[in-house]
Parts: structure tokens; C-alpha cells; sequence
């Protein structure tokens, strides 16, 4: 049995159809997109339509990602604030995009459970974990943290959101971070997604990194309007996406308070943040 997870495309159309250029050409018997397909990128609708398409020819399974979560929200309730409306602009700008297709989210869930040949071969897969969907687990997370995020009498669980690939050993559960396929977090700008293998009675692991047209998604950010509509805080997601390294935690402890307390405006908080990245 073959199962790929892919996820965090964050709406990076080039990204995404590399990826699955791959995964088909393997072969998977079973494919789940583990969320945050849409949002944080210029593509939302394209990848939706393209995901979309994939459930329905080749039985893809979606899970819910944190940013599917907030989108739909945000498409719910209006801005609380005027500088909530700036800071939230750039997923307004997605729901605006994803409108004339955004039942293609309807009922999705919010993690997914399967079994592989074997005896206690079950595999969970989540967006995050017990605790959440934004909730990740990374190499530095110690094991004593891991037990009330991970699901018992597991063989594999399967997770994503930090955009930073990992296989790690936690007692008797192989824990799989599969990365991201549009925005990794790592350093290495290629994509990546997770490939699972039933052999020898027992399940093995493979992170799968690949390159893609990155000259096209950089125009696609430019031509969209993503980043000349979707408000201040799109520069910083653009440049996460260029440098492959996450940023928007630093300047959230660097600068929200002060935003939200207008002792500082948002244009000016972003760009005082990136001008230390120079």
C-alpha cells in the first residue's frame, strides 16, 4: 500500500501542480491534502478548482487546515476594527477570490483515519494535532510535549503546519511532518510532501522534495493583486515565500501590540521590519 500527504500549498499554483506531476506519476494507492491549501499565496481559486478536480478523478481526500478554517471565517464576520481590517486584508482578498467557489469547501474534516494491511497499522492524519490546527511539532519539541498531541496505539501520524519536514520516532509511533509543498519554512525553497509505504509489515517514511517554476509564482504574486491589494502584511508572506524562512512570528513580537495600540502604524511597522532583513 501507497499513500502520499501533501500540504500547505498555500495557494501556490506552480507548487501545487509540480507536486501532483509526482505523486500521480508514483502511483499512491490513497492521497490526502492535510490543509492550508488555500491562503497566504495568489493562487486560492486555482488551486481550489485544481484540488477540486483531483478529488474528483483520482479520489483525493482534503483535510481542513487552520487557514481554510480562518478563511471561511473571515468570508462569516466582518473586521472588528479598522486596523483588524488591515491586518486581516490579505485573507479578505482570498475569500473575495475564492467566493464563486467556495462550496469546494463544504464539509471537509478536520483530521482523517485509515488502516494499513497489518495488525496496529492505523494512521492518523491532522493538519496539526490533538491540540489543534495550529498546533505543530517540530524537531525541538520534547517528547514529554508530545504525548497529549499525539493519538494513542497509533502507527503512524501523519501532520503538517509548521512547513518544516520531519520523521521522528516517538514511542511506538512513527510521527511524519510532511512539510509543505508551496512555502517550506527550512531554508530549501523546494517543494515537499510526505510518502508512506506499507513493506516488510510495517510502514515506511520518505519525505520527497522537488523543484518548481518559482519564476512563475513570483509573477503570479505581482499579477494577481495579491501583493498590491491584500494590505500591508503581504510583503512579509512574500518574502517568507522568497527566503523559505518563517518571519511573521517575529514581527507579530516585534510589532503587533504596538499596531493594535496604534502607537505605530501597520505600513510603517512592516517596513521598519523589513528593512532589518537587509
Amino acid at each position: 500500500m501507497k499513500v502520499a500527504v501533501l500540504s500547505d500549498v498555500q495557494a501556490n499554483q506552480p507548487a501545487l501542480d509540480a507536486a501532483a506531476d509526482e505523486i500521480l506519476a508514483w502511483g499512491p494507492d490513497l492521497v490526502v491534502m492535510a490543509g492550508d491549501l488555500i491562503n497566504r499565496g495568489p493562487s486560492s481559486r486555482a488551486c481550489l478548482e485544481r484540488f477540486d478536480a483531483l478529488r474528483q478523478t483520482s479520489g483525493w481526500l482534503p483535510v481542513n487546515g487552520n487557514h481554510e478554517v480562518w478563511v471561511l471565517r473571515c468570508a462569516e464576520r466582518p473586521p472588528t476594527s479598522p486596523i483588524d481590517g488591515q491586518m486581516r486584508r490579505f485573507a479578505d482578498w482570498t475569500c473575495t477570490q475564492i467566493t464563486p467557489v467556495q462550496h469546494l469547501l463544504a464539509n471537509w474534516p478536520d483530521h482523517l483515519c485509515f488502516a494499513g494491511p497489518g495488525h496496529r497499522a492505523w494512521v492518523h492524519v491532522a493538519h496539526g494535532t490533538l491540540l489543534g490546527n495550529r498546533d505543530g511539532i517540530s524537531a525541538s519539541l520534547p517528547d514529554a510535549a508530545l504525548a497529549e498531541r499525539v493519538p494513542s496505539e497509533l502507527a503512524v501520524f501523519v501532520t503538517a503546519h509548521t512547513h518544516k519536514p520531519l520523521i521522528r520516532q516517538f514511542g511506538g509511533t512513527l510521527i511524519l511532518n510532511v512539510g509543505s509543498v508551496g512555502s517550506p519554512f527550512d531554508g530549501d525553497p523546494r517543494g515537499s510532501y510526505g510518502r508512506l509505504e506499507w513493506r516488510g509489515g510495517r510502514w515506511h517514511a520518505e519525505i520527497c522534495r522537488f523543484a518548481y517554476d518559482r519564476d512563475q509564482t513570483d509573477r503570479d504574486f505581482h499579477e494577481s493583486g495579491f501583493l498590491s491589494e491584500g494590505g500591508p502584511l503581504v510583503r512579509i508572506l512574500y518574502e517568507e515565500w522568497r527566503r523559505a524562512q518563517l518571519l511573521m512570528p517575529t514581527w507579530v513580537e516585534a510589532y503587533r501590540d504596538a499596531v493594535l495600540a496604534e502607537k505605530i502604524g501597520l505600513d510603517e511597522a512592516v517596513d521598519a521590519f523589513l528593512a532589518r532583513l537587509d
